[in-house]
């Protein structure tokens, strides 16, 4: 039936869009219940982690959450758990079963990559295109996952915040070999809303 089922999801994504996809998607009242009162480490894809000790550190918090498809270089570094995974790509099938994801998070406005393999491995939550237009008006461009995420988890009760991993393409990112000039990013935009927010919420903080 998996063939059928395909079938069914392709139709109906293209006759129903984004309808039938928030059917399909966790709740928003279901996503803050499952962060409520967690530590949350959000785990960005820049090189210079990979320089850093703090696997462990991020494999303390509750929930993992990490992005797109970058490699995990080394359990020292990086840690080895992922619970969440927030993704604006196709995440090929041996990446979701070598990952294991609990929560799928989708964070862009385009739909088009979203199959059905990604929607029904996991629980599945979709990001609101009203706030990443929110954000792009506010950055004055397209904003990263990361930053879709982590302004996504700032609205919930999280009691605790770490970001990994965050250079704003300093060292430029894992995920790829494009510089900053050529991704469709506002960095020094992100980096500042990142830092006004970690300056009037102390749930979050930053590990350079």
């Amino acid at each position: 039936m998996t063939w059928l089922s395909q079938i069914i999801f392709s139709c109906r994504k293209a006759l129903q869009g984004d309808q039938y996809l928030a059917h399909l998607s966790l709740s928003e009242d279901a996503l803050h219940a499952l962060l409520e009162g967690k530590t949350v480490a959000i785990v960005g894809n820049a090189r210079s982690l990979e320089t850093r000790n703090y696997g462990a550190e991020i494999d303390a918090h509750d929930i993992v959450i990490r992005l797109n498809n970058a490699p995990i270089i080394a359990a020292a570094s990086h840690g080895h758990r992922t619970d969440w995974m927030a993704v604006a790509k196709h995440i090929s099938k041996q990446t979701l079963q070598t990952r294991n994801p609990d929560l799928l998070l989708w964070m862009p406005a385009h739909r088009k990559r979203l199959d059905w393999r990604m929607v029904n491995y996991s629980k599945f939550y979709i990001n609101s295109p009203e706030r990443n237009d929110e954000l792009k008006a506010k950055l004055g461009a397209s904003s990263s996952v990361g930053c879709k995420t982590i302004d996504l988890i700032r609205r919930t009760n999280a009691a605790k915040v770490t970001l990994y991993g965050f250079d704003f393409f300093a060292s430029l990112s894992l995920s790829g070999n494009r510089t900053a000039d050529q991704v469709p990013h506002n960095f020094s935009a992100e980096k500042e809303m990142v830092e006004n927010l970690i300056a009037r919420d102390t749930r979050f903080s930053l590990r350079a």
